[in-house]
């Protein structure tokens, strides 16, 4: 006779939680349509791809795979501080943005703690509030934009351990000034700390992101290869703050968890300045020419400061799901706002020309059907 054995119950905390993600990404769209995207605009991934000499120095790197990658991250810390123009010790690196916040959080949240952020910004960040225990406490967008004076005003009202933002903004690439950030930082409770995303700086107008104020132990700042590097695949980021708060990170991270290959990749995209600002320029091409496609449909691009646009439909969150699924139909991947009133936009990302040429085949055919029914 076979005994049947269960799981052992998960802990208290995890076991309330719903057994999702924060998205399904287009490899698993991908199995689940049964074919490959003809376009795959919809992860703000940089379709122009990761400078040569990185995929270089990451190939070389691979024959090394058989070691451990540097602990402490010694050489691209200090190519980074040299960069940035920052101590060393105020620099932390990790497995993307994604996997500093879950530190951050697991560092600075305490179950029932009060943790504040826009809502319909970025959910991955919810998510780890949620797996740690935290409160979240979410304001509306104002204008498409996230309203920073409305976020440091809620922060002080449930005294907030943690206020998120990110600038520029996803879902919807738009953007505040320095100015403006650090308008916000002057009022945040006392005791609570600015996480400012800076995923997509390096696509910004100059004078978006504020001067490097590592010594400030309020503010937390984290960047990423992902982007404008083009090594969303790799995992790799880094965080900027005061040094008693990186320390902090060194109590709980994992310690190998980036590995040589990401570190070799990482300090060769730094030194590749020209690739960097011929990267930039495709860029800039791609969202206009995204804007031209949508004003082609009678639709609207949001002027965007990222690597990828949200068009507004003018209709509502109903038909922007609808126009997700006819493009998803029809090889199409993009992505939209999950909240109203953002979810009357969809957003692509930028890609290389022949992508969008399938993008400006497609919507129209997809918008005319909607339209019609």
């Amino acid at each position: 006779m076979t005994t049947q054995h269960r799981v052992p119950a998960f802990a208290p905390l995890p076991a309330s939680l719903p057994a999702t993600v924060p998205f399904v990404g287009p490899n698993a769209l991908e199995r689940q349509n049964g074919r490959p995207f003809r376009a795959r605009l919809g992860a703000n991934e940089n379709g122009f791809g990761a400078p040569p000499a990185a995929i270089a120095a990451m190939a070389e790197a691979a024959a090394q795979s058989w070691k451990y990658g540097d602990e402490n991250a010694f050489d691209l810390k200090n190519a980074l501080a040299d960069q940035l123009d920052v101590a060393s010790d105020r620099i932390i690196v990790g497995e993307g943005i994604d996997g500093l916040l879950g530190l951050l959080v697991r560092l600075m949240v305490a179950p029932g703690d009060a943790v504040v952020t826009s809502d319909g910004a970025y959910p991955t960040f919810n998510y780890h509030v949620a797996g740690f225990g935290g409160v979240l406490h979410k304001v509306p967008y104002r204008d498409d934009h996230e309203d920073p004076f409305a976020l440091a005003a809620k922060a002080a009202e449930v005294g907030a351990r943690l206020t998120y933002i990110a600038n520029p903004d996803n879902p919807m690439g738009t953007w505040h000034d320095s100015a403006t950030i650090l308008q916000m930082l002057e009022i945040l409770p006392e005791d609570g700390l600015l996480v400012l995303d800076e995923a997509y700086v390096e696509f910004a107008p100059e004078g978006t992101a504020p001067p490097m104020a590592v010594d400030d132990p309020r503010l937390i700042r984290f960047r990423t290869f992902s982007k404008a590097y083009g090594m969303a695949g790799v995992r790799i980021g880094y965080g900027i703050g005061h040094p008693d708060l990186i320390a902090g990170f060194h109590r709980i991270r994992n310690h190998f968890g980036v590995g040589p290959i990401a570190q070799a990749g990482a300090r060769a995209a730094l030194a590749e300045r020209d690739w960097l600002s011929a990267t930039l320029a495709k860029v800039a091409r791609a969202r206009a020419r995204i804007g031209e496609i949508a004003a082609e449909n009678g639709i609207q691009a949001l002027e965007s400061a990222t690597n990828f646009v949200a068009v507004d439909t003018g209709r509502n969150g109903a038909f922007a799901r609808a126009l997700v699924a006819g493009l998803g139909e029809e090889g199409v991947f993009v992505r939209m706002p999950g909240v109203a009133p953002l979810d009357r936009c969809i957003r692509i990302s930028v890609g290389p020309d022949d992508e969008l040429d399938v993008l400006a085949e497609v919507l129209p055919r997809v918008l005319d059907r909607l339209r019609r029914s």
